[in-house]
Formats: structure tokens, C-alpha cells, sequence
């Protein structure tokens, strides 16, 4: 039986671990040719490997444009096309509006929001040469309501969330068979949250439960859970849908 995403070209930020890495197995799965992108080298070639058929790997830093254009070239290179972007990669920095430094904030900032920017700009460019597309940009339910212990975290998703919108606008009103849409998980179980949950004198969170939303059967989701999301918005079932904020989060944000 045919896959979801046959012979689709996607590229997935921050694929060597967590969510990212949830995503380009579901995607791969399902009949994608994934290009995981990572600055951590050994662990992202080890994934590709894991993953296996035409998966690929190559060394990225979000926050630099250059390394974007490199990218973008070389899927292009391999594959021929561009299809499907899920900007995945993201930190983290535990701290509130009054102890989070300059050089904090400028830090998120760079990866979480201008990494974003920098993949829809040199994405749109490349998709509608393949005929259109489908970019996914991964926010956060930190994106949609006040999060005190991570100021900078919380606004750089909250600015995904809006470029988004605006992304989809603009390739709405060019005419290009672009969508872009926003998802904002909560509670997974990733190495980013078990890290945290490792500091909760500073988060106020002991646990990845802490995350959850109270009463749910499992405590957290998994990073297959975000997976199959953005495997619905990468193929052709949510050819409608552009502009949308998706929140997958065991219910945290409806209380």
C-alpha cells in the first residue's frame, strides 16, 4: 500500500534527537526521502543510518544563513525537489523575564525565531520551483500562553507562531501551492524536557508529567505523537489548510 508522503522531498531541522527525530522516522515510513539536518554530526548520521533507504544527513546550524543555503542546495542536488520543511530545531533557556541575559534572549532568539525566518525564506523560493509545498514550523504551547520560567523560549515561539500566518498570507497572495502551518506541542518526552525536569529549582517542573495535562492517561507524549501531526500536514489530506496553529498537548491548553 502506498505511503502518506511517497517520493516526497522533505527536509527536518533538528532531526538528530526528539522530536525532530520522531518526525523524520514517521515521515520516512510513510514513503518521504528525508534530509535530517543537525548540528550535532555523529548522533544525526547515526539516525539517518537507523532510519535507512534514502535518508540522508547533513550538518546544519538554523541560525546561519549560509549554512540554509547549503542545505536547500544541497536536497536539490540529491533529490531533484523540495516538497516538505519542518522546522523543528529549537533551545531552551531556563530563566525568567528579570534573571534571562542579553546574550540569552539574542541566543534563542537566533535559533528559535530567525531560524524559522531564514527556512521559510529560502524554502518558498525552492518549493514553488518543485510546484508547491507544505512548511511546518514547530512552536510550542510555551507560544500560545505566558510561560514565566522561559521568557525567551516563550516569545521566540510566540514570533514562530505569527510568521507562520504571515508566511501563509504571503504565499497565498503570490499564487504559489504553499502552505504553512504551526504546531504547538506541550509535554513530550524528549532529552530537551528530561533536562529540564532535571533543574526544577529553576522551572518550578520535577517531572515531564509536570507538562501534561492533568488526568491523562499517559503523563506525556511521545515525539511519534508530533510525528504523525506534521505527517497529516505534509501530505496532500491537508491541501486546505494553511495558516493554522495546531496545539497537540494532552489537553494543557484547554484548562
Amino acid at each position: 500500500m502506498p505511503g502518506r508522503v511517497d517520493d516526497k522531498v522533505v527536509i527536518v531541522t533538528g532531526a538528530a534527537s526528539g522530536i525532530g527525530r520522531g518526525c523524520a522516522e514517521v515521515l520516512a515510513r510513510e514513503g518521504a526521502r528525508v534530509v535530517l539536518s543537525d548540528v550535532n554530526e555523529a548522533l544525526g548520521r547515526e539516525v539517518a543510518k537507523a532510519i535507512g533507504g534514502e535518508a540522508v544527513f547533513v550538518r546544519h546550524d538554523v541560525s546561519d544563513e549560509a549554512s540554509w543555503v547549503s542545505v536547500i542546495q544541497a536536497t536539490l542536488d540529491r533529490f531533484g525537489r523540495l516538497d516538505v520543511l519542518v522546522n523543528n530545531a529549537g533551545i531552551i533557556v531556563v530563566a525568567d523575564i528579570e534573571s534571562t541575559t542579553v546574550e540569552q534572549w539574542r541566543r534563542i532568539m537566533a535559533v528559535n525565531a530567525e531560524g524559522v525566518f531564514l527556512g521559510c525564506k529560502h524554502a518558498i523560493p525552492a518549493m514553488r520551483r518543485s510546484g508547491g509545498g507544505s512548511i511546518v514550523n514547530m512552536s510550542s504551547t510555551a507560544g500560545l500562553v505566558g510561560t514565566p520560567p522561559f521568557a525567551a523560549y516563550s516569545a521566540s515561539k510566540g514570533a514562530v507562531r505569527l510568521l507562520t500566518k504571515t508566511v501563509a498570507a504571503h504565499c497565498r497572495e503570490k499564487g504559489d501551492a504553499i502552505r504553512c502551518n504551526s504546531i504547538h506541542p506541550g509535554g513530550i518526552d524528549t532529552p530537551l524536557v528530561r533536562a529540564i525536569s532535571r533543574r526544577p529549582q529553576e522551572s518550578g517542573i520535577s517531572s515531564v508529567e509536570d507538562l501534561a495535562a492533568p488526568g491523562r492517561a499517559i503523563g506525556y507524549g511521545q515525539p511519534e505523537d508530533i510525528g504523525y501531526l506534521v505527517l497529516y500536514l505534509a501530505s496532500d489530506e491537508s491541501r486546505f489548510m494553511t495558516g493554522a496553529e495546531l496545539a497537540i498537548d494532552g489537553g494543557l491548553t484547554a484548562i
